[in-house]
């Protein structure tokens, strides 16, 4: 990325990160969504701290070094949540497209300079990349969801066959 563009997104990036956190919260129903935008203590909204603190921290690397391991630190905490809840994986990950229509809004007038513009084509770019690795996130913890269900049936299954006599130890 350019120096241009990063040092508008690094003299931003404080607004940038709370106009993104209030469209991701827009994809909570109007009670919730109110309460994760109206709390700022870790105790009393630890959801919406940690989707704060995370979205900051997403749009930190960014700007700078997209380093995999540091970007998921800050992303998977925000997946994990939104994969246990009723969220399609669109739903889901979309949030991580609205951050496109934030950045618009803030540079409308840079993006007039051509080469402005090709920078931020260029970070875009990193924005579908940070969706598709947060479709990975939610898979995976979907399939994890899907594994501790199948497994506590399971064992629902085995306890009453158990109870019922239907069940006998084998001889070793």
């Amino acid at each position: 990325m350019g120096k241009g563009l990063g040092k508008i997104l690094e003299k931003n990036k404080a607004a940038i990160a709370k106009k993104w956190f209030n469209l991701a919260a827009q994809t909570y129903a109007p009670d919730t969504a109110e309460f994760l935008k109206s709390k700022t203590d870790p105790f009393d909204n630890p959801v919406g701290n940690s989707m704060l603190t995370g979205l900051d921290g997403i749009l930190d690397q960014l700007i700078h070094t997209m380093d995999p391991t540091t970007l998921n630190s800050y992303l998977d905490p925000i997946i994990r949540i939104r994969a246990v809840q009723n969220f399609t994986p669109s739903q889901a990950t979309a949030f991580i497209l609205s951050l496109k229509k934030v950045l618009r809004e803030y540079l409308a007038k840079d993006l007039q300079d051509h080469r402005m513009a090709a920078e931020f084509i260029e970070f875009e770019s990193k924005i579908d990349q940070l969706c598709l690795i947060a479709f990975d996130i939610y898979m995976q913890c979907r399939e994890k969801v899907y594994q501790i269900s199948a497994n506590e049936t399971r064992n629902r299954t085995f306890r009453a066959f158990e109870r019922a006599g239907l069940i006998a130890e084998s001889p070793d």
